[in-house]
């Protein structure tokens, strides 16, 4: 859910916090150098990892604060490196979000300096027109979508991606199934055809831009853990575009994510419980990454130290063969 506090926060607690997620960490994630050199080299494809071995995100979300960045793009390569000197393993990919009221034009120096990293830009591809959240998009509305009307920029988006000339993992139409984002079918004509405007206008987008020669695109479509609003017609499964429009797919699966709420406090057990089953039915063979995982530093309810320690055990246990890596938020 776009709205989460990133579980790991540079504030005066994060030595403590540190230490307890470097021992669960670094025993199992996976040194990305080999794969990523084999991408940055010349494959148009993210490998998958080695059995037993996890591909490990970053996505970052401000210094030494609680305060969400709304823009979700605001992450340095000095951030990158002082995760990665707490954490004590490299990243995989760095993930932000491209908004599209911000400018249509492909991110090349931001994905530039992550490949520089020697990682893979993860993009959020968020035709929105603004951060707010819970109502229908006033600009770049499915119908739209569905219509044409972005074709040209679209176009040019992936024309720069393919120059780009090295893999990228791209979402469109994140966590479908949640209320929260204007694309959910809840804006869009609910029941009857909101499922459907969103499969047309996901497929007119990766169509688009494969017939732009984009092949370096790795498409990842990304749900919710849970359906929200819970019903028959909005569950996520209604929402999936087909096997051969997505390359990998996605979970988000949050802890709470305020310091007060009371949502959220299950384990990341529970929520696999309820949704790794139904994704794997759904797209069998198909790779899952955690793309969002996350608990609020200060929520009365759960102690996130060992949540985390929880979820990151679980995950490394292989209780989930199809998961291939994660993302802290």
């Amino acid at each position: 859910m776009s709205v989460a506090l990133s579980i790991l926060n540079w504030s005066a607690v994060a030595d403590r916090r540190y230490r307890t997620m470097k021992r669960f960490v670094c025993r199992s994630l996976l040194g990305v150098a080999i794969c990523l050199a084999n991408a940055l080299a010349g494959s148009p494809c993210v490998d998958l990892p080695p059995p037993n071995k996890l591909y490990h995100g970053f996505y970052w979300d401000g210094v030494g604060t609680d305060k969400h960045d709304p823009t979700e793009h605001d992450v340095t390569p000095e951030d990158v490196a002082r995760y990665e000197q707490a954490i004590g393993k490299k990243t995989a990919w760095i993930y932000f979000s491209d908004n599209w009221f911000e400018s249509p034009k492909f991110p090349a120096t931001m994905c530039s300096w992550i490949r520089d990293l020697g990682k893979i830009p993860y993009v959020r591809l968020m035709l929105r027109s603004d951060v707010d959240q819970k109502h229908a998009e006033k600009i770049f509305s499915l119908q739209k979508i569905i219509a044409g009307e972005f074709d040209v920029d679209l176009r040019e988006w992936a024309r720069d991606a393919k120059n780009f000339g090295s893999p990228i993992l791209i979402e469109w139409g994140t966590e479908p199934n949640g209320k929260w984002f204007g694309w959910n079918g809840s804006w869009n004509g609910g029941a009857g055809e909101g499922p459907r405007r969103y499969i047309a206008a996901y497929r007119h987008i990766v169509d688009l831009m494969r017939a732009e020669g984009a092949d370096n695109l790795q498409w990842v479509w990304h749900v919710n853990w849970f359906d929200e609003p819970e019903r028959k017609w909005n569950a996520f499964e209604n929402y999936f575009p087909g096997e051969n429009y997505c390359d990998w797919v996605a979970l988000s699966a949050y802890g709470p994510i305020t310091p007060m709420t009371r949502d959220g406090t299950e384990s990341l057990r529970f929520k696999l419980r309820k949704a790794y089953p139904r994704l794997i039915k759904l797209a069998p063979g198909k790779p899952i990454i955690i793309a969002e995982l996350g608990c609020d530093l200060h929520n009365r309810r759960v102690n996130v130290a060992r949540w985390a320690k929880s979820a990151l055990e679980d995950l490394f246990s292989n209780r989930w063969p199809a998961i291939v890596g994660f993302c802290w938020w």
